[in-house]
């Protein structure tokens, strides 16, 4: 099971190519809203699914 199920704060600030503390910024906000909506949630990890949807609008090739 080599493919990730959840992108972490470094992965995120390597593919969108900002700093950590704006990584975690952008996990807290993507959490935030994925609780409102009854999801349960990973400090400091978001699903890559979720991040997809959300960041790319649903790109199905995004490396990290």
């Amino acid at each position: 099971m080599d493919e990730k199920i959840y992108y972490s704060a470094e992965d995120i600030a390597k593919m969108l190519g900002v700093s950590m503390g704006k990584a975690y910024k952008i996990l807290r906000e993507m959490n935030k809203d994925l609780a409102s909506k009854g999801f349960l949630t990973i400090a400091g990890k978001i699903p890559v699914e979720y991040f997809k949807e959300k960041w790319y609008g649903g790109a199905k090739e995004v490396s990290a």
